[in-house]
């Protein structure tokens, strides 16, 4: 039984799950079609409407046979969504992850002898092209437009652990560096299966070669993908294995400060000001390091956006009056960049929208709403329109509002690939 079905034996028009669901008519379909899947609250509130569990929920989401025969024989010329890897670059993942265990294993004369025929400055230009590919990363409006570039460095990085002469260190290092890359470019677009399988591939590797700080940093970026999913304890306990790798990094740079941010996020999803206001403090003793502490790569934490995330988390404390006035500063710092900005503003205006829901405003719910849509779509960012898709859970009886009503529709539309 498919998805359309189980609909219909419960006596349910396409109209009428939508309208349970607060969702749009086009997005019902499209999950039936197997076009798109629902984001992880849509799974929930579908599986509970659908009267089955969500493992039960996944096998009807499944695509039928004739769809899967269709897709294996007919290779499309259009390139692979954002952050979902291909057959290529999931074996490359997993070569390399056995390659870096074989030679941090072998006595250093066989692993230089595995090593063998790669010049000596591979690892120093694969160090600059990981540093620039987080340039155009961080500079991209949308994400994806990454992914055939880190897919393409991965295949030369595979082709280099081959064998390289010397310490297998450096590349190491540089294959833990693209991994988180990689899993960026799925987290934003919302693949979060992809974006898992990176961060964890980058944990191990980093392991191997004794980077705690990037091991950390790996950490945390999985920790991410629990938050997204409303897993805060899991979040809880990752971080805390991440601040314990951290104190052991280095001191110069700012990865203890960036656990400490994320950890005030997953405190104040758990509902505990005390810990969050403690874990935000210790965040922003980062301004007390040296300006060159940051790698520009896979660490990227500088304090620069302290005011909108302590904003963020004093919304989900329920601290309304403290929330606004931390991001109305935000929305004035993301201003003053606005072609580097996109995500960040977007997720500021988020905030500012689901602060007029709690105050049960209609006003300043679609006017900020509006505004994260169209730089959501401007983006083409899934973690925006994730985002927006929370904000729809705060509307409650705001949405009787037909502004409010077609704001909704609005983020229902929203491409999240």
């Amino acid at each position: 039984m498919g998805l359309a079905e189980r609909r219909r034996a419960l006596g349910y028009s396409q109209e009428e799950l939508a309208q349970l669901l607060g969702v749009d008519r086009t997005t019902v379909g499209r999950w039936e079609s197997g076009r798109v899947y629902p984001q992880p609250p849509q799974r929930r509130g579908l599986a509970a409407a659908l009267e089955v569990s969500l493992e039960e929920l996944d096998a009807f989401l499944s695509p039928p046979r004739s769809a899967a025969r269709e897709t294996v024989g007919h290779r499309s010329s259009e390139p692979p969504n954002a952050g979902d890897p291909d057959d290529m670059i999931r074996r490359a993942f997993l070569r390399i992850l056995t390659v870096s265990g074989a030679l941090t294993a072998l006595p250093v004369d066989e692993a230089e002898a595995l090593a063998e025929g790669v010049r000596g400055g591979v690892p120093a230009d694969f160090a600059r092209m990981n540093s620039h590919l987080w340039q155009v990363y961080q500079l991209s409006r949308s994400k994806g437009a990454v992914y055939p570039v880190v897919r393409d460095q991965l295949a030369t990085l595979n082709e280099a652990l081959a064998g390289h002469r010397g310490s297998p260190r450096p590349l190491l290092n540089a294959a833990a560096d693209l991994f988180q890359l990689a899993g960026e470019v799925a987290f934003d677009a919302n693949r979060y299966a992809d974006a898992s399988a990176s961060y964890a591939l980058a944990a191990s590797v980093s392991k191997d070669a004794q980077a705690y700080d990037l091991w950390a940093c790996a950490l945390v970026r999985h920790a991410y993908v629990d938050m997204s999913e409303r897993r805060y304890h899991q979040a809880e306990q990752m971080l805390g294995a991440a601040e314990r790798l951290a104190s052991r990094g280095d001191r110069n740079l700012s990865t203890r400060h960036w656990v400490a941010s994320v950890q005030a996020e997953a405190y104040a999803a758990l509902g505990d000001l005390h810990a969050c206001e403690h874990a935000m403090e210790r965040a922003e003793a980062v301004r007390d390091l040296s300006a060159d502490s940051l790698n520009g790569g896979w660490l990227r934490f500088d304090g620069a956006r302290l005011a909108e995330e302590r904003g963020s988390r004093y919304v989900q404390l329920g601290r309304l009056d403290l929330a606004e006035e931390a991001l109305e500063r935000a929305l004035a710092q993301t201003a003053l960049a606005p072609g580097q900005s996109y995500r960040r503003r977007g997720a500021v205006l988020t905030d500012m929208a689901a602060i007029g829901a709690k105050r049960r405003d209609a006003d300043q719910v679609v006017a900020y709403g509006k505004e994260a849509i169209s730089l959501a779509r401007a983006s083409g960012s899934g973690y925006v329109a994730r985002r927006l898709q929370g904000l729809c859970d705060e509307f409650g009886p705001l949405s009787r509002d037909h502004r409010v009503a077609e704001l909704g529709a609005e983020v229902a539309t929203l491409r999240t690939p």
